[in-house]
């Protein structure tokens, strides 16, 4: 089994292009950049008033990186998948080295939805989600892009447009457009890919930064600082429905 180089998935993602296969079965994997492009602005998800009940109930726990092995492999479960082994090793590598992230959803101890995708720069790259109870998937979305708030990120890519991604907030872009809109988003990231291998403990403290302009974490941190028994504290989905803002 191939597992595709770190520095060339993130290389890759640096351009707007993307790994793929035909199927969970298949063996090879191919390169896509597609001619237009879905990206949910952050200050425009749609959230429905049933939505935003929900997250504010704090139905279901909300987590980040507590099961990305899991959540891939749920993906990949779906019947209509094209994450094979190969991509599916990849990006379990790329957790490890801390470029590609999760958001569960539990209830009941139980992980019932989730997402994953990649983090370069200011820009964040959805890959794939699942849900195996009503809008856990959605919830999970709504988090991350509170988390990409937060953290200071400029770009949630979607890569292809679907009636579901729209009813969500998500809009078609071209090419031309999505390609100024990542440069903007990974300049930083550019700069210090060109400086060394991410995998080489010699990559300086500089170059890191930059690979990590966005903070993905912060959130972690303004929930953890919370006060005892203040609203961020007692209600996280309420705080994370505040910040999201806008209903659908």
């Amino acid at each position: 089994m191939a597992v595709i180089d770190p520095d060339v998935l993130l290389r890759a993602y640096a351009i707007g292009v993307f790994p793929m296969s035909d199927a969970r079965e298949a063996e090879e994997v191919f390169w896509v950049e597609p001619k237009r492009r879905a990206v949910i602005p952050l200050d425009g998800l749609k959230v429905s008033h049933s939505l935003r009940k929900t997250i504010r109930s704090s139905r279901f726990q909300v987590t980040a990186d507590t099961a990305f092995e899991q959540v891939i492999r749920r993906c990949a479960e779906r019947e209509e998948t094209w994450i094979n082994s190969p991509i599916e090793a990849s990006f379990i590598r790329l957790r490890a080295l801390g470029f590609a992230h999760s958001i569960e959803c539990r209830h009941e101890g139980e992980l019932v939805g989730g997402l994953y995708g990649v983090a370069l720069g200011r820009a964040f790259f959805g890959e794939s989600m699942f849900s195996a109870e009503t809008d856990a998937s959605k919830v999970a979305l709504a988090w991350l892009v509170a988390r990409l708030k937060v953290g200071g990120y400029t770009l949630l890519d979607c890569q292809f447009m679907t009636d579901h991604l729209r009813s969500l907030g998500a809009v078609e872009i071209t090419k031309k457009t999505y390609l100024g809109l990542l440069a903007a988003a990974v300049s930083p990231a550019m700069s210090a890919l060109a400086g060394g291998s991410v995998g080489a403990a010699g990559l300086d403290g500089a170059a890191a930064a930059g690979l990590r302009a966005g903070d993905f974490g912060a959130l972690d941190r303004l929930l953890a600082e919370a006060t005892p028994g203040g609203a961020v504290a007692s209600s996280p989905g309420r705080f994370i429905a505040q910040l999201l803002g806008q209903t659908s």
